[in-house]
């Protein structure tokens, strides 16, 4: 028998790793398996190069639970161990001090591993005590077994082994007891292991069992890998049935998927896999980290933010590459020169992919678009030079159902969106139905109306303004007709100002009173063919509020009310019956308020230009205060003339009606202000 301590220059490197690794340490079963696997691995390539002669025997790697013992067993058939391959492999683990060690690596945990080849004493994080049984290819090699219980001391001694190959006992530690349940252990073993190269049985399969009323073990290993994955294999021998029958193997709960790429790369880096297009629609955050990580079939890791653009963390699959190492860290990922590469790759590969479907059956892609926007548009936002790449095949849609390239669209409203400046105006609705009568408007007047009712649609726009030549987006319900791209031929006949203000504040005065919302009123002659009322809303400052649900730094606009005008237009025949009867009610009423008040403006521009004259100090108290009281005065008859007009106007059924009307084509009329409306809309038909 061998007695030694293990070839650290800490005194006890095992409280160390568990410490660090304790928040990861379901990881040992992978270590573990994927160990096998490599002395596996490496017995085939024996045999293939004529160094072994022998025969490989059943190569399935065994993983074993005893709940009475407590124990982990890892069992493989491969090249096994002599004495001295466990002293070089087992006991000597480069390490310059535990000092060092922490200081290095504090904030690096998954990379302690991998960086000092420790995967094996991973196993030591959710173990008290573990053996290795193992024995040489070899010839004439005896079994040997190594033992140790968590501190650096081991011993070796003879062991009994008919075959070739190692088994590793894992003797669970109390405080990870739950590894030592079926299901947990299965579920890891799918998680980590689903897809190495060699078979891995675990346990027998089941079958239910009438005599016992429950189910039971046969025969039959449960194998519970796939070896030949199917990014493994060549394309040109795969159908469509493979590879959605693949994507329900890894995604059984998803819709089918809309197409998918297969990745294959030798050089500048090895690279395989396959990635999806899910139908996303408006659901980024569910749809996020779907992609799997490989290292050699090995799971490494489904939050790949590091290694694909954060775009493309939409597609789902899986990337294997060899060239990331297994125990990664995000820092890592973000600054190493091949993970780059890879990234950009991917990006790459995606567009071409993207490209060649709308180039081979446009009507397929069309049909696939409303699917497939959030991830374009995604991809515009947050990748500089994705738009580039992108521009050829995305496209716009019409509120006609209509797709169309950039370059197509541009064509068919060049001649008629142009406004007096001669910028092309892009008009877009978010909604079909609520918008409906402002599209209508819209058409009726030649234009065309794009439909962005896309989670990061109208995001988009702000990059298309910023690319397209002298171009912007305005939504159908930003304006009234005339004023959503100006040509510089008014209509109508503008009131005259005294009239334009009592009208404006006759409407302003039966608005609702709602909290976070503010109405501007103003007159506007627009023509009789047009409503007599409409809600606008500002492009600018409603683009800004729904930017702020996106974008980092722009909560102030999320924090501002939304501001809406309500535009009446003075040529239609009910606003003109509206002003005819307030003057007739009223007029009398206000004519000796408003002259009051003209006097009194006139009074204050006389003192105003008369003090103007004068330095502040050579004004007197007596003359601050004639400025002041004459203000005041001002101030109370226009309280005055607001209360006649609010007086009046609440009794007025056709300014209520009018405003309920515009509020309704919004949507925004609900509750008991809709009742109301709904009472009065009866009595007015009586």
């Amino acid at each position: 028998m061998q007695k030694g301590n293990i070839g650290v220059t800490t005194e006890n490197i095992f409280p160390v790793i568990k410490k660090f690794l304790y928040s990861d340490h379901e990881i040992f079963l992978r270590e573990m398996v994927s160990n096998a696997i490599d002395a596996t691995q490496k017995m085939k390539t024996l045999q293939e190069k004529g160094e072994f002669k022998g025969e490989l025997g059943d190569l399935t790697v065994r993983v074993s639970l005893d709940t009475d013992k407590g124990t982990i067993t890892i069992s493989d058939h491969g090249i096994g161990m002599t004495e001295e391959e466990i002293d070089k492999y087992i006991n000597q683990i480069a390490f310059s001090g535990v000092s060092d060690f922490l200081e290095k690596y504090k904030d690096n945990v998954n990379n302690i591993i991998g960086h000092f080849g420790l995967g094996f004493y991973s196993s030591f994080m959710v173990s008290k005590k573990v053996e290795i049984v193992t024995k040489s290819y070899k010839e004439d090699s005896k079994a040997v077994k190594w033992s140790c219980d968590g501190s650096p001391a081991f011993e070796i001694d003879d062991a009994e082994r008919a075959e070739r190959g190692t088994d590793v006992i894992l003797y669970i530690d109390d405080d990870c007891k739950e590894f030592l349940e079926k299901y947990k252990l299965e579920g890891l073993l799918n998680k980590y292991c689903k897809f190495l190269p060699v078979p891995i049985a675990f346990g027998k399969k089941q079958e239910w069992s009438k005599d016992e009323s429950k189910m039971v073990d046969t025969e039959e290993d449960n194998i519970i890998n796939n070896v030949e994955p199917l990014w493994t294999k060549t394309p040109s021998t795969l159908k469509d049935e493979d590879y959605k029958s693949f994507y329900r193997t890894l995604y059984p709960m998803h819709d089918e998927p809309l197409f998918w790429i297969h990745l294959n790369v030798d050089y500048p880096f090895h690279l395989t896999g396959i990635l999806y297009f899910p139908r996303i629609k408006n659901n980024i955050e569910i749809t996020r980290n779907k992609i799997q990580l490989y290292c050699n079939q090995v799971f490494v890791t489904d939050q790949v933010e590091g290694i694909v653009p954060e775009f493309l963390t939409l597609l789902h699959g899986v990337i294997d590459s060899p060239d990331i190492p297994l125990n990664v860290s995000r820092s890592y990922l973000q600054s190493d020169r091949e993970v780059k590469k890879i990234s950009t790759y991917i990006t790459k590969k995606v567009a071409d992919r993207l490209k060649a479907i709308f180039n081979e059956d446009r009507k397929a892609y069309e049909e696939k678009w409303d699917d497939l926007k959030l991830f374009i548009n995604y991809g515009i936002l947050s990748e500089a030079d994705f738009y580039d790449r992108a521009k050829d095949f995305t496209l716009f849609k019409d509120t006609e159902g209509k797709y169309f390239t950039f370059d197509e669209y541009k064509k068919l409203i060049e001649a008629s969106q142009k406004d007096k400046d001669d910028t092309l105006v892009y008009l877009y609705a978010t909604d079909r139905e609520e918008q409906y009568s402002y599209i209508k408007a819209a058409q009726d007047k030649g234009y065309s109306v794009l439909l962005m009712d896309g989670q990061l649609d109208v995001p988009t726009v702000q990059t298309y303004e910023q690319k397209f030549e002298k171009s912007r987006f305005t939504r159908v319900d930003a304006d009234t007709i005339d004023r959503l791209i100006p040509k510089d031929d008014k209509k109508g006949t503008e009131l005259e100002a005294g009239v334009s203000a009592n009208l404006s504040d006759l409407f302003k005065s039966q608005m609702p009173k709602t909290e976070k919302t503010e109405y501007m009123v103003e007159v506007s002659a627009m023509g009789e063919e047009q409503r007599p009322v409409l809600i606008t809303q500002n492009e600018w400052m409603r683009r800004m509020k729904e930017m702020s649900r996106y974008q980092q730094g722009m909560g102030f606009y999320g924090q501002m009310p939304d501001s809406y005008n309500l535009v009446l237009n003075s040529d239609h025949p009910l606003i003109k019956r509206v002003i005819d009867e307030t003057q007739a009610a009223i007029g009398d009423t206000l004519k000796p308020i408003e002259g009051e008040i003209k006097g009194q403006e006139a009074r204050l521009a006389a003192l105003n230009q008369m003090q103007g004259k004068k330095k502040p100090e050579e004004i007197t108290q007596e003359e601050k205060d004639d400025k002041a009281n004459t203000q005041k005065a001002i101030d109370e008859q226009k309280e005055k003339r607001q209360h006649v007009i609010a007086d009046y106007a609440s009794k007025n059924d056709i300014v209520h009606q009018l405003i309920d009307l515009a509020l309704l084509q919004n949507g925004m009329l609900k509750g008991e202000a809709l009742d109301r409306f709904l009472r009065r809309s009866v009595d007015l038909i009586k």
